[in-house]
């Protein structure tokens, strides 16, 4: 049909591939006719207002998993604040670990969430014995522990000997013993060792604090308080074209800057449509579109976008204004004045819907 021209490729493709009748291919073509923005249209402050008056209602709320204290997730407006400030660190990371068959079918699916979860040598000790007559911290090993997670003593005193430098480890009756190498031990180190020793790592995933198997609709998936994508994705148990986290700094640096946009976009309107409010998907995408339309996940912070916009004015009504004026000044900068923004600021008529076009006369000389 020559109408389909008008359509976008992508759908296009779609209608070919579901045999779409002919009359139903012109219902498509007048809804997407109908969604089609205006020419001069203010997408930008329509979409800034759709997204503003819901947010106004949101709660400051933190959701938890029953039963799981450890397993926050931050929701309502702090999460979206902290999704378009483009934060590098977020307060609750958390992933959504999928599984191939037959383990998201539920096989063995407490034993790979344990060896997914981060093991610290805390986590395997009875009890740390700091022994002064010979001058070496005594760690007695749970045995039970360490076979939940099948460990050996072995893996447990490289892991020691590589993390802590200048001491000497020894396995003795089954337990592990760290002395120190220098002649002249003084006490406050030998305490030293031993806080330090707490947190060397063992197994699993680093970053990965809390891990929760749940049901979802027909399969098994696991939950995880701390996140570690590039690392999660060399597991082989794992699906990786669904696993996913919830911080899209991490995503844009494993996955690239498209994984990275459409994160934003389902992130968002996660949170929005959580607290029972209803935003357009077109609002969210175009706030996805500006974070990341240079390649690289930027904020909308005076670092971020703000810092991109060509306009002196438009800079300067965001924040630090004498800053950015004066930087214009002494570099010469021109504003050509094509944003609303800056024609607000001077009091000229706003380069958009019916200020968009201009009229030219010829006047006779």
């Amino acid at each position: 049909m020559k109408e389909t021209e008008e359509l976008p490729l992508k759908l296009r493709g779609e209608l070919k591939e579901k045999n779409v009748s002919e009359a139903n291919i012109k219902k498509v073509i007048r809804e997407y006719k109908t969604a089609q923005v205006e020419s001069g249209e203010s997408v930008g402050i329509v979409s800034a207002e759709s997204l503003g008056e819901p947010g106004t209602q949101m709660t400051l709320n933190t959701f938890h998993f029953a039963g799981v204290a450890e397993m926050n997730v931050t929701m309502g407006l702090p999460r979206i604040i902290e999704i378009l400030d483009g934060r590098k660190k977020i307060s609750t990371p958390m992933m959504e670990v999928y599984l191939k068959k037959p383990y998201n079918r539920g096989k063995d699916i407490r034993k790979i969430a344990a060896s997914i979860k981060e093991t610290l040598l805390n986590e395997v000790v009875s009890e740390f014995i700091v022994n002064i007559a010979e001058s070496s911290v005594d760690i007695n090993l749970d045995r039970e522990k360490m076979r939940e997670i099948s460990i050996n003593i072995s893996t447990i005193r490289n892991a020691v000997s590589k993390s802590i430098k200048n001491v000497n480890v020894k396995e003795k009756e089954g337990n592990i013993i760290i002395k120190m190498k220098g002649k002249e031990e003084i006490l406050n180190e030998i305490y030293k060792i031993k806080e330090k020793v707490k947190s060397v790592y063992i197994k699993g995933v680093k970053g990965i604090k809390q891990v929760l198997p749940v049901k979802r609709e027909e399969e098994f998936i696991i939950i995880t308080a701390g996140s570690n994508l590039k690392d999660m994705l060399e597991i082989d148990a794992i699906d990786e074209k669904r696993t996913t986290t919830n911080d899209i700094c991490e995503l844009a640096d494993v996955l690239g800057i498209e994984a990275a946009r459409q994160a934003i976009i389902l992130e968002v309107f996660k949170v929005i449509e959580s607290q029972g409010l209803n935003v357009d998907i077109r609002h969210i995408m175009l706030v996805a579109d500006t974070l990341c339309n240079n390649g690289i996940l930027r904020g909308i912070t005076r670092y971020g976008v703000v810092k991109e916009k060509a306009s002196v004015l438009a800079r300067a009504s965001f924040e630090t204004p004498i800053k950015h004026l004066v930087n214009a000044s002494l570099a010469g900068e021109v504003d050509m004045l094509s944003s609303v923004v800056e024609n607000v600021m001077i009091n000229q008529p706003v380069p958009v819907g019916t200020g968009l076009p201009d009229l030219i006369t010829k006047v006779k000389k």
